[in-house]
């Protein structure tokens, strides 16, 4: 068994209910890696230039100092009854939170947050931050929604492109560590462009191309299947929108797997479109991977 050494896994918190979700989900995923756990709470008010102690004849524990210390010192204590195997260190650290996590992400095994945290309108499917920690962080990113469901497949999203192979990784990886089925969808609509300068037919044979699609989902899973042979693979191959069947799996899924950007997105763009709309719409946990070299099993 590996030891709990190595790069972290990271969870912010602000003290709302979603956090602690997030906290217990970041828990298990260090218990799974063999990994610390480092707890962090972005402490944006000293960037205000407000008074951070207690108010004058206020109790000694009051104050914002204290209040954000009491916060993270609530999320270890979670953790531990979660995974009390696992070793946690808590920091409040200066800064805005998007600031905060992307900086904690250079160095991370994983990223963990909750979808909307004490700032969130109740209106806003996902708050601000973990749109912009997932789409510039460099260590994949977890966001959490509501207590993780410990059944239910584990959903990858997959189209041939580089990061889509790099999520299939991370996702068999989760699916070996959770004793998981692992259910691999490619969705399409019309022929798509693999790179830059790829012009395609105005006329094309639907069951040719069909085939095609199948070929390019069998050959996504194919050589994971080789290094997790104890996980059970099942393709779904869907002729429609690709965000729309993924946000459909999630119903009964314990985590959807997606590469920040697939076959077709722009250059420019950080998010794609389809891991936009899923992360937005996902009613599982969703996690992005934005890079390559994130799957651990040699």
């Amino acid at each position: 068994m590996a030891s709990n050494t190595g790069a972290p896994v990271v969870v912010g918190v602000d003290g709302s209910e979603i956090a602690l979700h997030a906290v217990r989900a970041a828990a298990r995923e260090a218990a799974y890696r063999h990994r610390p756990l480092r707890i962090v709470h972005a402490f944006i008010w000293p960037l205000m230039g407000v008074p951070l102690g207690p108010a004058p004849g206020a109790p000694a524990e009051g104050g914002l100092r204290n209040q954000a210390e009491r916060c993270v010192t609530e999320a270890v204590a979670e953790a531990g009854k979660v995974a009390p195997e696992v070793p946690v260190t808590g920091v409040v650290v200066d800064g805005a939170a998007t600031a905060v996590l992307l900086a904690e992400a250079r160095d991370a095994a994983l990223i963990v947050l909750g979808n909307r945290g004490l700032g969130g309108f109740a209106g806003l499917l996902l708050g601000s931050v973990a749109v912009q920690v997932s789409a510039h962080a460099d260590s994949p990113v977890l966001v959490v929604r509501d207590e993780s469901r410990a059944d239910g497949p584990v959903v990858v999203g997959v189209d041939g492109s580089e990061l889509s192979r790099e999520a299939v990784g991370f996702a068999f990886e989760q699916a070996a560590w959770r004793g998981a089925e692992l259910v691999a969808v490619h969705a399409w609509l019309y022929p798509t462009p693999v790179g830059p300068g790829d012009i395609l037919p105005l006329v094309y044979d639907l069951d040719a191309f069909r085939e095609e699609e199948e070929r390019t989902l069998a050959e996504s899973v194919a050589g994971w299947s080789e290094r997790y042979p104890e996980v059970t693979v099942r393709r779904r191959l869907v002729r429609g929108s690709p965000a729309r069947a993924l946000v459909e799996e999630s119903r009964n899924a314990q985590l959807v797997v997606l590469g920040a950007r697939g076959r077709g997105a722009l250059g420019g763009l950080l998010l794609g479109s389809v891991s936009h709309a899923v992360l937005h719409h996902a009613h599982s946990p969703l996690a992005i991977v934005r890079k390559v070299g994130t799957v651990t099993r040699s």
